[in-house]
């Protein structure tokens, strides 16, 4: 299953799949982004969202943590096994050992609950502009070479050492980044606004670094590979070549 973007007959905006077990919670959700311009569809438990993937494309999946049955980090997980559909993580919970099981586990973003319906619509456009920049860039600017890494915008692939990498959207999208200024700092506050969407706050360095540092692992893995990602102290980071 891998979740291709929506393109339905109207000016819709984009399709989404709203995943919560308060019914209270589905209905504030559809009536806030239906008023978005969005098309919206129902799920309230793991099961029925797996049949709905299943059978439909999304751009993007609002997913609650907390669910009977199949959990929300559960369901999660068996997304990212076969697609790589956007997914924001809704959850009572605000712990940070949550939040950084949710990003481990494939979430491209996090919110808590409460919130407010105007936040949750803000960090929806956000994400949906991520989501055609990607798009766009991935018709525009083909493969990328940096050392003996290659990374394939349109067919999202990207191989070290002619090796290829299992990598989460997110990764691929903060990896691209870097490739494409080889060599060059990108701030920390650049990684985040340009690959979450909107803007950099107290939790946004942990975020970057949480894909930093699974990036540097999955790279790492790669026997004599070259290129790496640098930390730049008081900046950022930068993609480099190798020796």
């Amino acid at each position: 299953m891998k979740a291709a973007p929506y393109h339905g007959p109207m000016d819709i905006s984009g399709r989404i799949l709203v995943v919560d077990d308060d019914p209270d919670i589905r209905e504030l959700l559809a009536s806030t982004l239906t008023a978005e311009g969005y098309d919206v569809r129902l799920a309230e438990d793991g099961e029925t969202a797996l049949i709905a993937l299943a059978h439909g494309a999304f751009d993007l999946v609002l997913l609650d943590v907390m669910m009977p049955g199949l959990s929300g980090l559960e369901l999660l997980s068996r997304i990212r096994a076969n697609s790589d559909v956007t997914v924001l993580v809704l959850s009572a919970r605000s712990e940070e050992l949550d939040q950084l099981l949710g990003f481990a586990l494939g979430a491209d973003d996090y919110l808590p609950k409460p919130f407010r319906p105007r936040e949750l619509a803000a960090r929806v456009r956000a994400r949906m502009r991520r989501i055609r920049a990607e798009e766009a860039a991935a018709h525009s600017h083909g493969s990328l070479v940096v050392g003996d890494l290659s990374l394939d915008s349109e067919a999202h692939l990207v191989a070290l050492h002619e090796k290829p990498l299992a990598l989460t959207p997110k990764e691929f999208a903060v990896l691209e980044l870097l490739a494409r200024h080889p060599g060059k700092p990108q701030s920390t506050r650049l990684i985040f606004e340009e690959i979450w969407g909107y803007p950099y706050d107290a939790s946004a360095a942990n975020s970057v670094m949480v894909h930093i540092r699974h990036l540097r692992q999955k790279m790492a893995a790669v026997r004599e590979a070259e290129a790496r990602i640098e930390t730049v102290w008081g900046v950022g980071y930068k993609l480099v070549a190798g020796e």
